[in-house]
């Protein structure tokens, strides 16, 4: 084979590269609008976006460095229409804090406290407290939540500064400087997880907040019983491993979609303009995501800033927390601050009330 030919062949399967890489993309910006239960091969292509946007972007460099013009229109126009998706990962506004904290508003806070990782002094959850108090937060929305830590129950050392409170029964927790005037809980079906949502009187502005905590991917759980078993002298195969992965991640995947759908319902039929917030377990563009935004307004595209909005503290450092609201409301400021007492961060927004 000549040189010409062998040219001719590279380019053939560099095009052929950036056609899959183009479609799947293409997939992945529109595989949350389906729901996993009916293609759940399609919806997990959201899952790697970021790395099929940066194989875009090397592919849209090797046409320009060969010069193959007409050919790096593919992947431009991918990478562009990709843009509404990178502004749910990254925003890099200049906040002016000053100004921010000038304006009357409402400051609202989601955590996943990890069961305040199971520390018995209770000193964490007071920690927590107190940086609630420094960004003073006038909502704190709690997953994971745990009453006790040692001989003090939270919700009572927590009431000075927060003296409303409503618990779901489960995980999750709403505090509150404003009076609570209704609760309801979603305790989900074959699941731990639950959520909830209270009506708050915020100076004559009835506001209801959202507070949920959606089904877990299971990933952790996999390999924590893996691990266990090969401590035991079992052979644990890798093939094992990804399988029992993978099959817990669909399940996970599927509860997930059935939760949103209901959360998502209670959020449309409500008369009462709505702020959603919580640890939906799952990322940007995903089926839950798209589900449980709808007409609603997330918040970091919207007044976010400071880079990457990664809430996640593990390994897979992705953006799994969240803070939406109605159209009525605008955004002032959203960020997160990187406290170590959780596998979370805690997410912050402020919002002007009419």
């Amino acid at each position: 084979m000549g040189k010409l030919a062998v040219y001719k062949y590279v380019a053939m399967m560099f095009l052929v590269l950036q056609l899959i890489v183009s479609a799947y993309t293409f997939l992945g910006l529109f595989g949350g609008d389906v729901n996993p239960a009916g293609n759940m091969a399609r919806a997990m292509v959201v899952y790697i976006l970021p790395i099929l946007i940066i194989a875009n972007l090397v592919l849209l460099v090797y046409w320009l460095v060969r010069k193959r013009w007409f050919i790096a229109i593919i992947p431009f126009i991918t990478i562009l229409c990709c843009i509404p998706y990178i502004g749910t990962l990254f925003q890099i506004r200049s906040i002016d804090e000053k100004a921010v904290d000038a304006q009357k508003g409402l400051k609202i806070a989601t955590y996943n406290v990890a069961r305040f990782n199971r520390e018995t002094s209770g000193f964490l959850a007071q920690d927590i407290l107190a940086e609630m108090k420094r960004q003073k937060v006038d909502v704190f929305c709690i997953q994971e939540y745990m009453e006790t830590g040692g001989d003090i129950k939270n919700t009572e050392s927590y009431k000075e500064y927060f003296p409303y409170v409503a618990l779901a029964g489960r995980d999750v927790v709403v505090f509150s400087r404003y009076p609570i005037k209704k609760m309801k809980p979603f305790l989900f079906e074959d699941s731990g997880q639950a959520g909830m949502y209270v009506d708050i009187d915020v100076n004559g502005e009835k506001i209801r907040v959202f507070n949920v905590h959606l089904e877990t991917t299971g990933i952790n759980g996999t390999m924590y019983k893996a691990g266990n078993l090969e401590a035991q002298g079992y052979d644990v195969s890798k093939n094992r491993v990804l399988s029992a992965i993978y099959g817990n991640y669909s399940l996970g995947m599927l509860f997930r979609a059935s939760q949103a759908n209901i959360i998502a319902n209670e959020i449309r039929s409500s008369e009462i303009p709505c702020i959603v917030c919580g640890d939906f377990n799952d990322v940007p563009y995903s089926y839950v995501y798209k589900t449980m935004l709808g007409d609603l307004v997330d918040g970091f595209k919207e007044c976010g800033s400071g880079g990457y909005m990664g809430t996640y503290r593990g390994k897979k450092n992705v953006r799994i927390d969240y803070i939406f609201h109605s159209e009525r409301y605008k955004g002032l400021e959203y960020h997160k601050t990187e406290l170590t007492y959780s596998d979370h961060y805690p997410v912050f927004m402020k919002i002007a009330l009419p």
